[in-house]
């Protein structure tokens, strides 16, 4: 079989960044509401993107995000997703 064709594993080994996902994104959140902008869009755009432009420089904001991998971020997401909506391990 090719090694293409064989599911690969991601693990990052540390789930000590959960709190400070949690913190980096009420800041940022908070960041983006007061200068106007959907927060939501905002993040989900610098999310697939990279490209921080999408989040401003208001309250330090833009290099607050950037101090966490943005898969860091994404993973977190999705285990929230998941146990808020009581998906997977319980």
């Amino acid at each position: 079989m090719d090694s293409k064709d064989q599911t690969m594993f991601y693990n990052f080994g540390d789930d000590s960044i959960e709190e400070d996902v949690k913190k980096l994104m009420k800041q940022v959140y908070v960041a983006l509401e007061e200068k106007g902008y959907n927060p939501v869009n905002q993040i989900v755009g610098y999310l697939l993107s990279g490209d921080p432009a999408y989040i401003p420089r208001h309250k330090d904001a833009r290099s607050m995000i950037r101090r966490l991998e943005r898969d860091e971020i994404i993973e977190e997401l999705v285990k929230a997703y998941l146990k808020n909506n009581e998906i997977g391990e319980k």
